[in-house]
């Protein structure tokens, strides 16, 4: 056996009992908008304790709220990730995974970041590079086709619709395609509206989308090039930012920054605000940093690299940078540490039970650096005139088996033309499908 056979069962026997990255303070400890922030732990080895992917047995499916009921919409598709609802009700599904990254942490390190992926669920096979269409025409909950509506793309995620023009987020460009309502596939090139960060590194790959009420501006969440820097300043290049650009023009500017992966995007109905769900930092133990959402305060910094959390310095970045951390805003609302909170819905148009009725669901795709797991869930968090108010519900939950396996994990969620919540679940390979459960007959 090489010695790279050797080193990643070493290390994750080795992390599993050296107690960097046990937590000492619940999951609840670090959710709401203040969450208790503990000193940052050090060591010399960070905790891999990641969850294997096993994939959903034959029937089995994951665990809905108490009023509500779950179905698969769809099966067997191919690393489904991002979910977008078309006005006539068609559902599209990012089938995508990571580009190639060959400058992403080269050399041992990078060898053994690739199989922790694979371990976890990802990169076991190329990227399927396409959207599909699904369509439930009887509208009983399953979709009974299924089309493949772009191919050719290249790691794509996010989708948006203005007009007849369908914008979609490849993980270098946002392309611009013509769309007539019920078609069932694009043969046209596409046109490239923006160019996005991406290169040779590109370590956080995704680029999520959403636009705005008037059709005039999207808005792109554009992850961070690295866990906190350490590929250097200059490859971080306008990233860890959300990004709004002129549909007209193609022109762009930073609506918000020092976001270290802001993936999810949704509009807060009453207020009107931006929210987003940005997946925080690494290695400093298993109760930092809490993953959060946050209303995007336009021209806002919110402290990636140089600290967490408002000011809360992280010692690792150097230089510092102490003028731009005094201006730290402060996140509104934390998620719980290493929850990988990634994909977030509003509730508006949600035919849910009444505690679904005002707030955000939240996706949470699952850690690998905490002691006991987190995440592996899909939460709602109640609002109020705009803002959260109480603790976070569990909607959908049950992806891990009794043995620590995921069965699935969520990731894009969306509203359908129903009323129910689309859950897309990368390692399951399935998409979810809550309703209100039915009334028993009197």
């Amino acid at each position: 056996m090489s010695l790279k056979h050797c080193v990643l069962p070493l290390l994750l026997t080795v992390s599993a009992v050296a107690g960097a990255g046990d937590a000492q303070f619940t999951i609840a400890d670090g959710t709401g908008p203040h969450p208790i922030l503990p000193p940052p732990e050090k060591s010399w080895l960070p905790t891999l304790n990641i969850a294997p992917a096993k994939g959903w047995l034959q029937g089995a499916k994951p665990q809905a709220a108490a009023g509500m009921a779950v179905k698969a919409f769809a099966t067997n598709l191919d690393h489904p990730r991002w979910l977008y609802v078309l006005p006539n009700g068609d559902v599209l599904v990012a089938e995508t995974d990571a580009p190639a990254k060959p400058q992403d942490s080269k050399g041992l390190r990078g060898w053994i970041q690739k199989k922790v992926m694979k371990h976890a669920g990802s990169g076991a096979s190329p990227s399927a590079d396409r959207i599909s269409l699904l369509r439930d025409r009887d509208g009983d909950g399953i979709a009974e086709t299924r089309s493949v509506f772009l191919q050719g793309l290249h790691s794509p995620l996010g989708m948006a619709l203005i007009g007849k023009e369908l914008f979609v987020a490849n993980t270098d460009a946002v392309l611009r395609f013509h769309y007539e309502t019920g078609q069932t596939q694009i043969q046209t090139p596409g046109s490239r509206l923006t160019e996005l960060p991406a290169g040779a590194i590109n370590h956080h790959w995704t680029k999520s989308l959403i636009a705005s009420a008037d059709g005039s501006k999207l808005y792109v969440g554009v992850g961070s090039n690295s866990n906190v820097a350490e590929n250097g300043l200059a490859a971080e290049q306008e990233r860890a930012a959300v990004w709004e650009i002129d549909v007209g023009s193609g022109r762009h500017r930073l609506f918000a920054s020092g976001l270290r992966n802001p993936v999810g995007l949704a509009w807060e109905p009453q207020s009107g605000a931006l929210w987003v769900a940005v997946n925080e930092r690494d290695e400093l133990g298993g109760d930092l940093v809490p993953d959060y959402m946050t209303a995007l305060r336009e021209g806002a910094f919110y402290g990636w690299p140089y600290s967490y959390y408002g000011p809360h310095l992280d010692e690792r970045v150097q230089p510092q940078n102490p003028a731009l951390v005094a201006q730290a805003q402060v996140p509104d609302y934390a998620l719980g540490p290493h929850t990988a909170s990634l994909g977030l819905c509003s509730a508006q148009g949600a035919r849910l039970p009444p505690a679904f009725g005002d707030g955000m669901f939240v996706a949470q795709h699952g850690s690998w650096n905490r002691k006991p797991r987190s995440g592996y869930k899909v939460i709602f968090v109640p609002f109020a005139d705009g803002v959260p108010v109480a603790p976070p519900l569990d909607v959908l939950s049950g992806f891990l088996d009794a043995e620590g396996r995921a069965q699935g994990r969520p990731v894009g969620l969306a509203i359908d033309g129903r009323g129910g919540l689309l859950v897309a679940d990368d390692v399951g390979n399935t998409i979810w499908r809550l309703s209100t459960s039915p009334q028993p007959a009197p």
